[in-house]
């Protein structure tokens, strides 16, 4: 055998190598799509069998990834060792955004909302209710966080719009849950929570600004099992991840727009060697739609992940928020009728410093099973200096006779530390071509509160948290600890029919000590444990190829919160021993897409909430009216909820060059009455009978302008559907429409964005509130407009 022969076995035996196959969820080849070999840039393309291959690759360890149109990107690990030829093959998940056509110049011409595949990040959403939206396929406000321009595509999505106001976040709820600060439902980012105390005091202070969100993620109420409270479902704030290509990208947004509203955000990530990072900073500033609505905010995030190797992965993140908000007070019927814009407070102030220190691990132990490990750590606090309650909202803070002063404001203040710590395996199985997916995990939650009221403040007008005197009014030291297993697994009866169902565990101890000075002191010592199952199951039907029918039914729970065992004013009162909520969500819906051009989803819905906790208007032996809090009744909440969307062009003059027209339209019907109590008949407070939504987009080339109409009808401030009360707490919340329009230029790397919102200039709110930052009703913020000019590098 000559020396060439020999020289070439040897080569033949030596080269290393990585070859496979890629295919669909139904075993369709995919011809055309990229495949890339992480940390080695190679990259190469299917053929039309599907088939890849990359010759001659080094020793050490690699990340495969295939990435496709209209599919989710996949990634798997492999370990090559001299010699070695590895067979990695992949079967691709279509996309989350797959109605979302991308077009090479960088514009999408559909912008349109899709929903999460059966298993994603570790989660099994077959058979369920989601939305996700991608915020860069959107025209809209981000620098303000506009809910009704992001948020408003899903269907029956109901705000509390009090940015400005005393807020710093605008709430969210659905199907005639609350909406106020998010309390009903569960707030997260990159897969953690982001509240102030999921148990205790479920309110969302910190908000991602939108400019750094890639996408969001909306599950409805069967969610629970995955993620136990709250029944309104979960929101998951996506952070962008650094680019891939690059060492450095930065990305720089400036926007400015009416009553002084200046907006910066800059953001810096990349990719170096087996290192991604981004980060960002955000700082807003606004003089406010009314006097006395100034706010001042810092928002900041970073975050780096470590692929240590082809198994494990290692991920720090670290998220801060500072503001400093001005509140202006609320109004009573007659005051918000004469002048929404007036301001009858000049004193009051809020601010809530959040920390979110987070850290994540995810291992890869095969191609076929995955464990990951999020571990969130936050130190909060929201803190107030006001004076709302003497004499009403319509009443201006009154003066001492003695020392011809202000009055003495009151101190409020909140402190929370809490550690949640989520582990969830998943992991495929079976034999041949159908795979059962199994996903289990466990939550432990440990969180305390010190919450302190009625102290006596300063008399001056700045933001000032001074006490002139240590004993507060009340001041309670609250803990909850939870231990929470889950398991669900999705069972596949042929290839388009499978039922997941599903099992959660909840163990929760609650303490809580302090004093509650309420004309006699109380003392509070006492201890709480309770625990409790919930089951549910999902049932998810193909259809066509891009077509699906789900069903869920999963109980659900909402323990008693802290801020609800606390009087919110001197003339209120609490029901002694308040019982934890409970009941269950029904969803049933056929969702899907035709062609490139159709987008919907119809489903129905029921959900029972029992124990409802609520206020109302009672009366004393003298005849004076005084707010009690109570578990009001059961309520039962059923409707529908529709989404559509609609590319004119594609469908009826496909390859016009004159641009692309779709509109969507976002639709629901929400009939929430209590059947059970006092107030048996009544509808549900903040439950608005229809919220519709139609949006319509015009995309030439690099421009493109979207118009927005929202049409939300009557609601109640409490149980009685009280119509007018001399609380102002207490009353109807008219029925409003809103009218924005937002645009949005694009050359090269550089983008402008333009808009107004409130186009008409709508008089409206949507709270009545019973303490801050009232009492009263808020009034949404009228006409403004926005200009934004962006870079990337």
């Amino acid at each position: 055998m000559s020396f060439f022969s020999i020289s070439q076995s040897i080569a033949q035996v030596t080269t290393q190598e990585i070859k496979g196959q890629v295919t669909d969820e139904h075993g369709i080849t995919i011809a055309g799509a990229t495949v890339q070999l992480s940390y080695h840039l190679q990259k190469t393309i299917t053929d039309d069998k599907g088939l890849y291959a990359f010759h001659q690759v080094p020793p050490g360890s690699y990340i495969v990834k295939v990435i496709m149109q209209g599919f989710e990107v996949q990634e798997k690990a492999v370990n090559i060792t001299t010699g070695k030829k590895a067979q990695i093959s992949f079967i691709m998940n279509t996309s989350s955004n797959r109605l979302n056509e991308v077009v090479i110049k960088g514009y999408k011409a559909v912008k349109g909302m899709g929903y999460l595949n059966d298993v994603h990040d570790g989660v099994i959403y077959s058979g369920k209710k989601t939305e996700v939206i991608l915020l860069d396929s959107l025209n809209a406000n981000t620098a303000q966080n506009n809910p009704r321009q992001v948020l408003g595509r899903i269907p029956g999505a109901n705000y509390s719009e009090t940015e400005g106001s005393g807020f710093p976040s605008n709430g969210i709820g659905f199907r005639g849950l609350n909406p106020t600060q998010s309390v009903e439902t569960n707030i997260r980012q990159n897969g953690y929570n982001v509240a102030a105390d999921i148990f205790g005091y479920p309110e969302t202070y910190y908000l991602p600004p939108l400019e750094a969100v890639e996408r969001i993620e909306v599950t409805r109420g069967a969610a629970s099992l995955q993620f136990g409270p709250q029944f309104g479902g979960v929101i998951n704030y996506i952070i962008k991840k650094g680019s891939t290509d690059k060492a450095l990208e930065i990305n720089i947004q400036q926007t400015g727009g009416s009553f002084s509203l200046f907006n910066s955000f800059i953001s810096a990530g990349g990719q170096v060697g087996k290192w991604n990072y981004y980060s960002f900073m955000q700082y807003k500033s606004i003089l406010g739609w009314r006097p006395n609505s100034d706010v001042q905010q810092l928002s900041g995030f970073a975050g780096v992940n470590y692929q240590a190797n082809a198994h494990l992965k290692f991920g720090l993140e670290y998220s801060i928020l500072r503001n400093r908000i001005h509140m202006p007070g609320g109004f009573d019927d007659e005051r918000f009728n004469l002048n929404s814009q007036a301001s009858y407070r000049a004193r009051n102030w809020l601010n809530s410093p959040w920390n979110i220190l987070t850290g994540k691990i995810d291992y890869q132990f095969s191609p076929t099973a995955k464990l990951s490990v999020k571990s969130a750590y936050q130190f909060s606090s929201r803190n107030l200096v006001w004076k709302n309650e003497d004499g009403g909202p319509g009443t201006p803070d009154s003066i001492s006779t003695v020392t011809l002063q202000p009055v003495n404001r009151e101190v409020q203040r909140e402190i929370f530390h809490a550690n949640t710590t989520e582990a969830r395996l998943t992991a495929d199985y079976g034999n041949g071509e159908i795979k059962n997916t199994l996903a289990a995990g466990v939550r432990l939650f440990y969180g305390k509160m010190k919450r302190e009221g009625g102290g006596l403040g300063t008399t001056g007008s700045d933001f000032d948290l001074t006490i002139l005197d240590p004993h507060y009014g009340y001041n309670l030291d609250f803990t909850t600890t939870n231990i929470a297993p889950f398991v669900e697994n999705i069972f596949h009866i042929g290839k388009r029919l499978s039922v997941t169902p599903g099992f959660r565990y909840e163990y929760l101890r609650s303490t809580v000590n302090g004093y509650i000075d309420n004309d006699i002191t109380q003392t509070s010592h006492s201890s709480k444990d309770r625990s409790f199952a919930l089951f549910g199951v999902g049932t998810q039907f193909i259809t066509t190829s891009k077509t699906n029918i789900y069903a869920n039914i999963s109980q659900a729970y909402r323990p008693v919160t802290y801020d609800q065992l606390t009087p919110f004013g001197s003339a209120t009162k609490i029901a002694p021993n308040l019982k934890d909520a409970d009941g269950y969500n029904v969803d049933l819906g056929w969702r899907g897409s035709v062609k490139n051009y159709l987008n919907f989803d119809v489903s129905a819905f029921y959900l029972r909430y029992n124990n409802r906790i609520g206020v109302t208007e009672q009366f004393d032996g003298s005849g004076t009216p005084y707010l009690y809090r109570t578990n009001i009744a059961n309520s039962i909440h059923k409707g529908v909820e529709t989404y559509i969307e609609f590319n004119i062009t594609k469908a009826l003059f496909p390859g016009s060059t004159i641009g692309e027209f779709s509109f969507y339209n976002s639709f629901s019907f929400i009939d929430a009455k209590y059947v059970s109590g006092d107030f048996k008949g009544k509808s549900v407070e903040y439950a608005p009978q229809t919220i519709n939504r139609f949006g319509a987009t015009y995309t030439y080339k690099v421009f493109s302008t979207t118009f927005l109409i929202s049409n939300t009808a009557k609601s109640y401030g409490d149980a009685t559907n009280t119509v007018r009360s001399d609380d102002p707490a207490l009353g109807l919340i008219p029925a409003y429409q809103v009218l924005d329009w937002s645009s949005s230029l694009r050359l090269g790397t550089y983008n402008f964005k333009f808009g107004i919102n409130n186009l008409a200039d709508a008089r409206y709110f949507t709270v009545r509130t019973n303490e801050y930052p009232g009492p009263g009703i808020i009034p949404a913020i009228g006409r403004s407009f926005y200009v934004g000019f962006g870079a990337k590098f």
